[in-house]
C-alpha cells in the first residue's frame, strides 16, 4: 500500500491499516506532518514551527508495516503500478491512496505569487511573518510619511476562514503584543483591510454568524470590504474598486486548487483540479487507486462538495484504510463512503469565534474556547497539545507573542 502525503487523510488511511496484513509505504517530499489550521498563528508570530508540525516517522514509529519515504512525487504510471519519483526512481504499488492535497490558486494571476503569498506550509507562514514583522521595522526607520502609511497596511485577500482569522490575527498583533515596542510609530494605527469578492464572509457559515465575524472584525479595526475582487496585485499595493491601496505586505487567502494529482492519473477532474471519484473514492476504471482530501471531488450525501478541511480528509483516509484491510482478509468492504458533518469552527480574535454545529450555533467567548480545545485535541502529539496549551494560555494572560523572531532571507517590503 503506497501512501502519498502524510496530511490529515494520509496518516488516517495509514493508520487504518496498521493491523493488516500489508506493507504501508508512506511517501512526503516534508519529514513532517503539519496542522495546517494554525499556520495563520506562526505567521502572526503566536506559534513556532515545531509546535504545530510533528515528524513523520515518530508519528508511525510503532506502526511495525509502515515505512516511510522521503522523497518527491513527479507522476503516477498507474498501467505499470509505478509512483515515479524526482531523481528518476519509482515506487511500485498494488494499492495506491492518493493524498496530496491542494495548493493555492490565483485565477489565471500567478505572478501575483511573488507579492502576495497564501498559506500552505511552514514556509509559507515563516515568510509572512517576516514580512509582517519587518514591516513594524521598516516603518519605524523611515521618515517618508507615504512609505511609512504603505508599511502599516496590510492586506488580505479572501474572506474565507483562513482570511478572517489571518486578518483578525495582524490587528490583535499590532493592537496588542506590538503596541510598546516602537517610538517612531504607534503600531495600534496600523491599517488591515480584508478583501472579499463575494458579498459576505464565511460563505460556508449561515448568514448571522459570518455577521457577527464582520462586526467581531471591525471591532478589532479592521477594514471589511466585501463585494469586489482585487484587479491588481504587485510589490506597491492592490488595485481594488477602482481604488489603490498601497500596502507592502498582502496576504493570500483567497482560493486553493488541487495538487496535480488528476492530470498523473489522468483522470476526469473539477473546475478546481480535483479528481472525480466513484462512491468508495476509488478513480473510475482504476479499483486499486484511491484519491482523498483536498485531491478528491466528493459530495455530501444532499450532494453538496465535501468541505476541505481535516475531519473531511480524515474521514476519507479513515474509510479507505478500513475498506482496503477488509479487502486484503476477503471480508465484505463497507458501503459507499458518507461525509459526516460534525461541524465549522472559525475564530476572529481574543474572546471571539464562531461555531455552527447544525443543531446549535455558538459565538463569542464560548465559541472561541470551544474553538481552542477542539483545535488542541486535533494535535498529533501529546507535546504539541501541552505546548500550544501552554503559549495560548501565557499570550492570553501577558497579551503577548513569543514567537517573534525575523528569520530567513531578504524580505520583499
Amino acid at each position: 500500500m503506497v501512501i502519498l502525503g502524510a496530511g490529515f487523510g494520509g496518516l488516517s488511511a495509514a493508520k487504518a491499516l496498521k493491523n493488516a496484513p500489508c506493507d504501508v509505504v508512506v511517501i512526503d517530499r516534508r519529514n513532517y506532518h503539519l496542522f495546517q489550521p494554525l499556520l495563520y498563528q506562526v505567521a502572526t508570530a503566536a506559534l513556532s514551527p515545531a509546535d504545530i508540525a510533528s515528524p513523520i516517522r515518530s508519528i508511525l514509529s510503532r506502526q511495525r508495516n509502515a515505512r516511510v519515504l522521503m522523497a518527491r512525487v513527479t507522476g503516477i504510471d498507474a498501467a505499470r503500478r509505478l509512483v515515479e519519483l524526482e531523481g528518476g526512481g519509482a515506487e511500485p504499488f498494488d494499492h495506491l491512496v492518493v493524498a496530496t492535497g491542494a495548493r493555492h490558486a490565483y485565477f489565471g494571476h500567478d505572478q501575483w505569487e511573488a507579492v502576495a503569498p497564501g498559506l500552505k506550509k511552514i514556509d509559507d507562514a515563516t515568510d509572512i511573518r517576516r514580512r509582517v514583522l519587518l514591516a513594524f521595522e521598516h516603518a519605524e526607520s523611515t521618515t517618508e510619511p507615504e512609505e511609512r502609511r504603505a508599511l502599516l497596511t496590510f492586506v488580505v485577500v479572501g474572506g474565507g476562514a483562513t482570511g478572517v482569522e489571518m486578518a483578525g490575527a495582524i490587528a490583535e498583533l499590532a493592537h496588542w503584543a506590538l503596541a510598546d515596542d516602537f517610538h517612531a510609530i504607534d503600531p495600534t494605527q496600523a491599517r488591515i483591510v480584508l478583501v472579499e469578492a463575494g458579498p459576505r464572509l464565511l460563505p460556508a457559515f449561515p448568514p448571522e454568524l459570518a455577521e457577527h465575524a464582520r462586526q467581531a472584525l471591525v471591532k478589532l479595526g479592521v477594514e471589511v470590504q466585501l463585494g469586489h475582487a482585487v484587479e491588481e496585485c504587485d510589490s506597491s499595493g492592490v488595485k481594488h474598486r477602482n481604488e489603490r491601496i498601497p500596502a507592502r505586505t498582502i496576504v493570500w487567502a483567497a482560493g486553493v486548487q488541487a495538487s496535480p494529482a488528476a492530470k498523473w492519473l489522468k483522470c476526469e477532474k473539477d473546475r478546481a483540479g480535483r479528481a472525480i471519484v466513484a462512491d468508495d473514492l476509488s478513480v473510475p476504471g482504476h479499483p486499486e487507486i484511491f484519491v482523498i482530501g483536498d485531491t478528491a471531488a466528493v459530495n455530501d450525501p444532499n450532494g453538496k462538495p465535501v468541505p476541505g478541511i481535516a475531519p473531511a480528509a480524515k474521514q476519507m483516509g479513515t474509510y479507505v484504510g478500513r475498506l482496503l484491510a477488509a479487502r486484503l482478509r476477503a471480508k465484505a468492504k463497507p458501503g459507499p463512503f458518507r461525509y459526516r458533518h460534525d461541524g465549522s469552527l472559525a475564530t476572529i480574535g481574543r474572546n471571539a469565534a464562531i461555531a455552527d454545529f447544525g443543531w446549535i450555533r455558538l459565538k463569542g467567548r464560548l465559541a472561541w474556547w470551544l474553538w481552542g480545545i477542539a483545535h488542541i485535541y486535533f494535535l498529533i502529539d501529546f507535546r504539541g497539545r501541552l505546548v500550544v496549551a501552554l503559549q495560548w494560555l501565557w499570550s492570553y494572560l501577558t497579551y503577548r507573542r513569543g514567537a517573534r523572531l525575523i528569520t530567513g532571507g531578504e524580505s520583499d517590503v
